[in-house]
């Protein structure tokens, strides 16, 4: 069974930093997108960032660019999130999700919400002073 469970969401004044983690059982993502989601209130869901095998490539969402990396550690077992200069239009849940990467194929590794089949549970991540 392939869990999901992320950590690291916090209250955060403006300018300030988080890491969120993302701790993956069940699962050997070497070939599986990895993406992080947030949903503000009131909002969709939002792809922030992801890393997918298949086509080898990163993403980031436009206004994360810059401000924004996410990463794995070696065994792939934990995806991280470094948020540096955080913005309160940032405040939002954060979602870790994965998928085959064989179902984001015909998106070009494009990470879509619906594609994606497991998620974590959601990290709440409020940027206010």
């Amino acid at each position: 069974e392939v869990q999901l469970v992320e950590s690291g969401g916090a209250l955060v004044q403006p300018g300030g930093s988080l890491r969120l983690s993302c701790a993956a059982s069940g699962v050997t993502l070497d070939d599986y997108d990895i993406a992080w989601f947030r949903q503000a209130p009131g909002m969709e869901r939002e792809a922030v960032s992801c890393i997918s095998s298949g086509v080898a490539g990163t993403y980031y969402e436009d206004s994360v660019k810059g401000r924004f990396t996410i990463s794995t550690d070696n065994a792939k077992t934990m995806v991280y999130l470094q948020m540096d200069s955080l913005k309160p239009e940032d405040t939002a849940v954060y979602y870790c999700a994965v998928t085959p990467n064989y179902r984001t194929y015909y998106s070009g590794g494009y990470p879509l919400a619906h594609l994606y089949d497991y998620w974590g549970q959601g990290t709440q991540v409020t940027v206010s002073s």
